[in-house]
């Protein structure tokens, strides 16, 4: 090149431009390269940044990235853990004790406290109007009662005070208070009595009356007439119905009539055979021909007579009717006994 010197004292070459003709090269490099990243840039990419961030966008950031991490370890937790971070992130701000915001339990009810405030011994309907959840569980309960026998307490026998309960499934299925000892403390089985008892008692404050039954073996029974005799309830032998049931009298009075009755009908039978017989001998004397079968017709008709019973006595009344027992009233006759 013509431009090209050669430095004297060394083997290397140095131009002859000046430093404003390199910078404007420079520039229109720069200016180039750009242009192309115009072109080469895509309409949804953001530009560069060709400084430093503001320290506020920095905070920023740092705070979005915070709020988005305390938010999910908040829906991490439950209800009451909840509740907890909060109290005590207040008591760490604004100060207190942690034993200003502990709960009181004096209110709390199980549901066995509910059964004991609103059970009831015999369920009416008045009980049942204005029902509320605590009465519905408890109605729910008293329907699973088997209310055939009572269990009793008998630990106050002496003050003449008694407790009176209906027996449960499992009680049921084992026994206890009718193949079994009704007393609660007492498992004998021999010797069982029923008993029927009024038993009085208060529930609400208002007096109620309910007769119940129960089985007792002989000392607990001692303990239960021991102020005034219960009455106790015996196995009938015969079950009759009360229609079928007539007095004595109106039987023999009407034994006397149907003999009364009987006796006249055969003296009046015994009458017409002795006239038809009269009249038949007449008419042998009369025709020969014909009497033998006269004879022999009024012995047919004597021999058509019923033996056993009278004409008198179907005309009496209607035919007895036999009344059929149902299902229900055969098996209440077979448990009669089972169950006193």
């Amino acid at each position: 090149m013509d431009s090209l010197v050669k430095v004297h004292g060394g083997g290397g070459y140095d131009s002859d431009f000046s430093d404003d003709d390199r910078q404007g090269e420079s520039s229109e490099s720069g200016l180039k390269r750009k242009r192309e990243e115009e072109i080469l840039q895509k309409p949804f990419q953001k530009g560069r940044h060709s400084q430093k961030a503001h320290r506020s966008l920095h905070a920023n950031e740092v705070d979005r990235e915070e709020a988005r991490n305390r938010r999910a370890h908040l829906i991490s937790l439950n209800a009451f853990e909840r509740h907890k971070k909060f109290v005590g992130d207040y008591i760490l701000y604004y100060g207190g004790q942690m034993a200003d915001f502990k709960r009181s339990g004096t209110k709390d009810k199980t549901d066995g406290d509910v059964l004991r405030e609103n059970h009831r011994f015999l369920w009416r309907d008045e009980d049942e109007e204005d029902m509320t959840w605590e009465k519905e569980l408890a109605k729910k309960y008293y329907d699973k009662l088997f209310k055939e026998y009572c269990i009793a307490d008998l630990s106050r026998y002496k003050e003449n005070k008694f407790g009176f309960r209906w027996r449960t499934e499992n009680e049921v299925v084992s026994g206890k208070g009718q193949f079994q000892c009704g007393n609660k403390r007492c498992e004998k089985v021999e010797g069982q009595k029923s008993w029927e008892v009024n038993f009085a008692y208060v529930e609400h404050g208002e007096k109620k009356n309910a007769l119940v039954k129960l089985r007792l073996c002989p000392e607990c029974s001692f303990k239960l007439n021991y102020h005034h005799k219960r009455k106790e309830v015996k196995a009938k032998t015969k079950r009759v119905s009360e229609e079928n049931q007539e007095p004595p009298q109106k039987k023999k009075k009407k034994r006397k009539r149907s003999s009364s009755h009987s006796k006249r009908h055969k003296h009046k039978r015994h009458r017409d055979r002795s006239a038809s017989s009269s009249s038949s001998e007449e008419m042998r004397d009369s025709d020969k021909g014909s009497g033998w079968m006269d004879g022999q017709a009024g012995d047919s008709e004597a021999g058509d007579e019923p033996e056993g019973q009278s004409e008198a006595d179907h005309w009496r009344g209607p035919a007895p009717t036999v009344e059929e027992k149902s299902r229900e009233e055969e098996f209440d006759e077979y448990f009669e006994d089972m169950f006193l």
